[in-house]
């Protein structure tokens, strides 16, 4: 197959779970480049409708906008169904909802057991709804790719000290159960459900930005990192999701590919 071949897109379906901003829009925005056509959710449906209206005018793809909290499994159900039964078939899904779930202390010792709870469901329970939804479907075409979004976060631990002298809240230490949770349940999925045709593969970004960020944590963190920089939104993370996506990763599954500049192989 050619390089194009390998990476076309044209007539599949993807589902992009939170593809409203940052990573989430820039998996859906490459997967439409390709050609896909897209069901896009975010937890509030004006934000889904925007990242819907944006990805159409930049490359003509259908987008179907959809309102879902990956927590509510009725609503996991339903929105599947509804993505399913658009076009016959779903491909693609990248399941890209969490992030900092809480308001309160991030500390250990000050962080609410709601906050925790809160965290561990939006970030792995939600994936895991999402993953069994999706997987239902693509078991039944004898096809499919599944991308969970992680985090290095499930790989190393952090040094705290950065986040205090930036005056930041810092990482719950719930957030990094979670993600990793994410990298182990990606790895037995796909234990479970490559033999049905389905590839279930993960990412762990590192750090993006500098978005709303400090500077100075912006400088700390690209002086650890190998690369010299944070994640670029719009650019880094989208070759990863295009090669998980396509034909060009058809021998890969149960892989954690890792997008961080090299922070995790440094001391």
């Amino acid at each position: 197959m050619t390089i194009k071949e390998l990476h076309n897109l044209k007539g599949k379906v993807a589902l992009i779970i939170g593809g409203a901003r940052h990573l989430g829009f820039d998996a859906a925005d490459v997967l439409t480049e390709a050609g896909c056509d897209l069901v896009i959710t975010s937890r509030k449906l004006e934000n889904a409708r925007t990242a819907a209206g944006e990805l159409h005018s930049r490359h003509g793809c259908e987008v179907i906008p959809l309102s879902l909290d990956v927590c509510e499994f009725d609503m996991v159900v339903k929105v599947f169904k509804m993505a399913g039964h658009w076009k016959g078939h779903l491909d693609i899904l990248v399941n890209n909802a969490g992030g900092n779930v809480g308001t309160g202390p991030a500390h250990l010792f000050e962080r609410s057991p709601e906050d925790m709870v809160q965290m561990i469901m939006t970030n792995l329970v939600g994936t895991l709804y999402c993953c069994r939804e999706g997987g239902r479907i693509m078991a039944s075409q004898g096809f499919g790719k599944i991308i969970n979004i992680a985090s290095i976060a499930g790989i190393v631990g952090r040094d705290r000290r950065m986040y205090e002298r930036n005056n930041m809240k810092g990482q719950p230490v719930d957030y990094a159960a979670a993600k990793a949770g994410v990298i182990g349940m990606t790895r037995d999925l796909a234990g479970f459900l490559s033999p049905l045709g389905i590839h279930v593969n993960a990412i762990s970004p590192g750090g993006f930005g500098p978005r709303e960020l400090p500077p100075g944590f912006d400088r700390d963190y690209s002086d650890r990192t190998p690369l010299g920089r944070m994640g670029t939104d719009d650019k880094d993370l989208k070759g990863a999701i295009l090669f998980l996506a396509s034909a060009a990763s058809d021998y890969v599954t149960g892989h954690n590919l890792v997008v961080d500049g090299g922070f995790t192989i440094w001391r």
